[in-house]
């Protein structure tokens, strides 16, 4: 979370594994919803007898049956899914206008999840994750993700793509709470965006929303993203104050946004909808309304990602790291994928416990700490076809000891 800034919160009450198909847009309210087994129910029920009002879950091990089939360094990727909104947006000469293609753009991942109520593995310290993507126009995307920090848990990720002229930045840092009859995940960290053809414009910083797993002791699970988020950009003075709004008790939706776009104090026009399926803008002087974003007529929009094979992967790499955990999800071998996934953390521990023991600090692969920021360690290059090389050359470099 950007320094300074604060978040309003909602209380207590208020060769592609997995194919975008499986993750892919889910619209609707009844797709936010997970009905328990008799068996799973229970297993829920012991592990929430063990905690307390506000507990702190990050080592808490939650059950098999909950996880997304995929690491959550991977699951950033889901903001790299529609850059089609933003690529090409330099070349507009209104401040107001760029901010809110930027703005369709931070909106437009948050459709892409699992059915019902999932969350995906915590990576473990020194994790990665690395893909590219193939453009329709022959142009080129980059994605470096890696785990940085386990305790407190820390991911940062990096996107590029040097002939559209856009770099993503950023960080995330979960802290999960106990809060009775649902588990909140406060999303402290920030999306910066940067578009090399406006560097006068500096970068684009968006906040995350929190996101809550609904009804764990009663009811139906469900899941929401609620709480207010900033995203501006201060060279230019636009900013936007996004609510996502989760439904009461008694009235209201699934699913809705608002927000108050201003350029400096002035209200420029605002924006609503829902961030599973469609939203919009309405300028505040013409009262013209225009759609800025539609989950199910983008769909075919979504370029999938290219993940090399598990076998040319490192070992720390995401999909190669957790393969017998996701493989033992998909054959809904419970028992298995508990041990998968022991396996796994074990292994962390032994790191852990030798590097102690040497006296070893962990040093991240792709990533260093510079002024409260975690920064990929790449020199920026003007030139689109040697930046393409050059990022090339440091996202596949051989791991050194």
């Amino acid at each position: 979370m950007t320094k300074g800034s604060k978040r309003k919160s909602v209380g207590q009450e208020g060769n592609q594994l997995p194919r975008q198909s499986e993750d892919g847009p889910i619209v609707g309210e009844d797709d936010e919803t997970s009905v328990l087994d008799q068996e799973q129910g229970n297993i829920i029920q012991s592990m929430i007898s063990q905690l307390r009002i506000g507990m702190d879950l990050q080592r808490i091990s939650f059950p098999t049956f909950v996880l997304e089939p995929r690491s959550m360094l991977e699951r950033i990727t889901d903001f790299m899914s529609h850059p089609e909104l933003v690529f090409g947006a330099e070349s507009i000469e209104s401040p107001e206008e760029r901010f809110i293609r930027v703005l369709s753009y931070y909106l437009s991942g948050w459709h892409i999840k699992p059915k019902g109520v999932k969350k995906p593995y915590n990576p473990i310290l020194g994790e990665i994750f690395r893909c590219t993507y193939q453009y329709p126009d022959g142009t080129r995307g980059f994605y470096v993700a890696e785990q940085v920090s386990h305790h407190p848990p820390i991911s940062a990720y990096f996107y590029i793509s040097p002939h559209n002229k856009i770099r993503i930045a950023g960080e995330l840092r979960p802290k999960s709470r106990f809060l009775g009859n649902s588990v909140s995940t406060i999303m402290d960290g920030e999306n910066r965006l940067y578009m090399f053809g406006r560097p006068n414009d500096g970068e684009y910083v968006l906040e995350l929303p929190n996101m809550y797993a609904r009804g764990i002791l009663f009811g139906s699970m469900v899941f929401e993203l609620g709480d207010t988020t900033a995203c501006k950009c201060a060279a230019t003075s636009q900013s936007c104050n996004v609510e996502f709004k989760t439904k009461g008790y008694f009235s209201g939706s699934y699913n809705q946004i608002t927000g108050k776009l201003k350029s400096g104090p002035t209200e420029i026009g605002s924006i609503e909808g829902t961030w599973s399926n469609e939203f919009s803008y309405k300028d505040a002087k013409t009262g013209e309304k225009r759609i800025l974003f539609n989950a199910k007529s983008k769909t075919k929009d979504v370029v999938q990602k290219t993940v090399r094979p598990e076998s040319e992967q490192d070992p720390n790499e995401s999909r190669r790291l957790w393969s017998k955990l996701t493989t033992a999800i998909g054959n809904k071998d419970m028992e298995a994928a508990q041990s998968a996934k022991s396996e796994v953390e074990d292994g962390q521990r032994d790191l852990a416990k030798e590097r102690e023991a040497k006296g070893t600090p962990f040093v991240p692969r792709f990533f260093e700490f510079k002024n409260g920021l975690w920064i990929a360690k790449i020199q920026m290059i003007e030139n689109p076809d040697e930046m393409v090389a050059a990022t090339e050359k440091w996202m596949w470099a051989p791991a050194t000891s």
